[in-house]
């Protein structure tokens, strides 16, 4: 454990099996509890933001993970604080260069608690540019083109359907469209 990083309140990032951030946050927190680590380990979370998927045909509203496979934990860092929470069930250890955790910048948690707080969702499009769709809904229904342009903010795609011997863009909504 290195000295410069002990005894500074910090929020550092830690590496878990991916897929079982949830396990470790709720593992951590009861260890937290059950050793009586409150005043070393102030805070748990796993980063997630809203956004838009689409399932079924209709929009849904879920909140997806900033990084899979990392947690973030406030904490000072010693070497009792540092052992609970690498010894935890699924932790593989903090980010950092060998055994010592290197805290999160100031401008990285403003960045990152902005991009949590914002309440409008963003749209999860799962196109890409080039990929060839068919138009499921409007006027030009039944139509086959390719994905010309991806707006993830508006939720709309540019698709380049063939009408009058021509590709001719058309903006949809992404519910308009589904892959080939």
């Amino acid at each position: 454990m290195a000295k410069q990083t002990q005894g500074q309140r910090a929020w550092y990032a830690v590496h878990t099996y991916s897929g079982y951030e949830n396990a470790v946050l709720r593992n951590l927190k009861q260890r937290i509890e059950s050793l009586g680590m409150q005043n070393k380990i102030f805070n748990v979370m796993i980063p997630t933001e809203k956004k838009i998927k689409v399932a079924g045909g209709k929009r849904q509203t879920v909140e997806d993970k900033i990084y899979p496979g990392y947690i973030l934990v406030d904490m000072i860092v010693d070497d009792e604080s540092w052992y609970i929470v690498r010894n935890t069930p699924r932790v593989t250890g903090f980010v950092g260069s060998g055994v010592t955790p290197v805290p999160l910048t100031q401008e990285e948690i403003d960045s990152l608690f902005k991009r949590m707080s914002t309440d409008t969702a963003k749209h999860k499009i799962d196109f890409s540019v080039g990929e060839p769709v068919i138009v499921a809904d409007g006027p030009f229904k039944d139509l086959e083109g390719k994905i010309g342009e991806i707006d993830e903010a508006k939720g709309k795609v540019k698709v380049l359907v063939s009408m009058f011997g021509r590709e001719t863009p058309v903006e949809l909504d992404f519910l308009q469209v589904r892959k080939i």
